[in-house]
């Protein structure tokens, strides 16, 4: 019986690894401000700093075009790791819903021009 919860964990994990490989750079997005959200639900202070941290590495500084919007999201995914540390989840969890709804929107219009 122990021997099938490794096997059942083994195929979710290949299932995760392939549809995060497949994904494009915007559902991977997505998904971190999911994995964000979560654990910001969850109370998990480290996991959602570890995915604030993943949000800001995926800034793009080196490009004028996205230089002002990217200075913008890294004050407030700053401000969220803050908050995280205080223990003000509910604060964290409201702002990366509304960026990734706002994300998600974007990401749509963008597929439809």
């Amino acid at each position: 019986m122990h021997q099938t919860a490794p096997l059942i964990k083994s195929k979710i994990n290949s299932y995760i690894v392939k549809d995060i490989l497949d994904s494009s750079p915007e559902k991977l997005l997505v998904k971190v401000y999911d994995f964000a959200i979560l654990n910001s639900e969850k109370k998990e202070m480290a996991k959602t700093n570890n995915a604030l941290q993943e949000l800001i590495n995926m800034l793009r500084f080196d490009d004028d075009s996205y230089k002002e919007l990217s200075i913008n999201l890294f004050q407030l995914y700053q401000f969220c790791q803050d908050q995280t540390r205080k223990q003000n989840f509910e604060t964290v969890s409201k702002i990366l819903v509304e960026l990734r709804d706002s994300w998600i929107v974007a990401i749509d219009n963008k597929q439809q021009a």
